[in-house]
């Protein structure tokens, strides 16, 4: 074994399993995690001439990273790095492997304040609308038409992120209750109300074209049977948006941001908006308020002859 190899297993190895293991977080956190450790690790390799000992990582070999990453990323990509660093440096630390975390004291750039991007109402009925316009211009297949209909459907009638509509089966739905149960960020269970619309397209997707029913069996699947990407989701959004006209940088995420957003719109509780999000922490759906608020002030000031 090479040392750059036995220097991976004992350092960066177990924190990958535990991530994964332990902590149950999604393939791409982890993968995000990751990557930001190799950058971190490099740039001590290459511009501190670091010996590969993590217990000599100083405060200002941090400092240096984080100033060296502005000028490469955005303050945002920034921010995830570190968050990935603190995670690792807390595992070491927890193990008894570490004494302290070289992150200490660090002082991060500031991030903007950004509210986050949601369609309307009228825009994602024109979305929703799509797969049925194309399948009555015979332009796509009744399977495809269904199909691209239930993921639509599912991203804004249940507010799913998008790792989690590819990785639902057919077990976690109740379709008597009209719920599907989702294990989220963090190995966090919650249950998703799916919507009356939704949960009609379910029924006769399962019906008429589901390959599978199982228990196991994913919902989402190519004309093959497998089980959808991510990616794959991502190229179906990029088609309804151009059908309907809609600006092109609309992602799956936003379609949760829009659902988020409608709920308050018409007067659900923001804590309950908070569990059917999955959030751990009110304050992070407490943005959604800003936008209505923010929405709110752009009304008075076209409405109101003082304003």
């Amino acid at each position: 074994m090479s040392a750059n190899q036995d220097w991976r297993s004992r350092w960066l190895e177990p924190f990958e399993r535990h991530l994964s293991g332990e902590r149950r977080l999604s393939v791409y956190t982890v993968r995000n995690y990751m990557a930001a450790l190799e950058t971190f690790f490099q740039f001590l390799r290459t511009e501190s001439n670091w010996n590969g000992d993590v217990k000599r990582i100083s405060l200002a070999d941090s400092r240096d990273f984080v100033i060296e990453q502005q000028r490469r990323v955005s303050r945002r990509t920034v921010h995830n790095y570190v968050s990935g660093l603190r995670t690792f440096f807390k595992f070491w630390i927890r193990k008894g492997e570490l004494e302290r975390s070289p992150l200490t004291g660090l002082t991060l750039p500031k991030l903007p304040k950004k509210l986050p991007a949601f369609m309307t109402e009228r825009q994602i009925k024109l979305l929703l609308e799509g797969p049925m316009r194309l399948l009555e211009n015979e332009a796509i297949s009744p399977f495809q038409a269904w199909r691209d209909r239930l993921v639509l459907e599912l991203l804004y009638g249940a507010g799913f992120r998008v790792s989690e509509l590819c990785g639902l089966t057919y077990g976690q739905v109740s379709f008597d209750e009209g719920v599907a149960r989702i294990v989220g960020k963090g190995g966090k269970s919650r249950l998703c109300p799916l919507g009356r619309v939704a949960m009609a397209v379910l029924g006769k997707w399962r019906r008429e074209f589901a390959a599978s029913t199982a228990y196991d069996a994913p919902v989402v699947v190519s004309n093959k049977g497998a089980k959808w990407s991510p990616r794959a989701i991502q190229l179906l959004l990029k088609k309804y948006l151009a059908l309907a006209d809609l600006p092109m940088d609309l992602t799956p995420h936003k379609i949760r941001h829009s659902y988020a957003t409608h709920l308050l719109d018409n007067g659900a509780d923001l804590r309950l908006v908070q569990e059917l999000l999955g959030h751990s922490k009110l304050s992070t759906t407490q943005i959604y308020t800003h936008v209505n608020i923010g929405r709110l002030k752009d009304v008075f000031d076209q409405a109101h002859p003082r304003a």
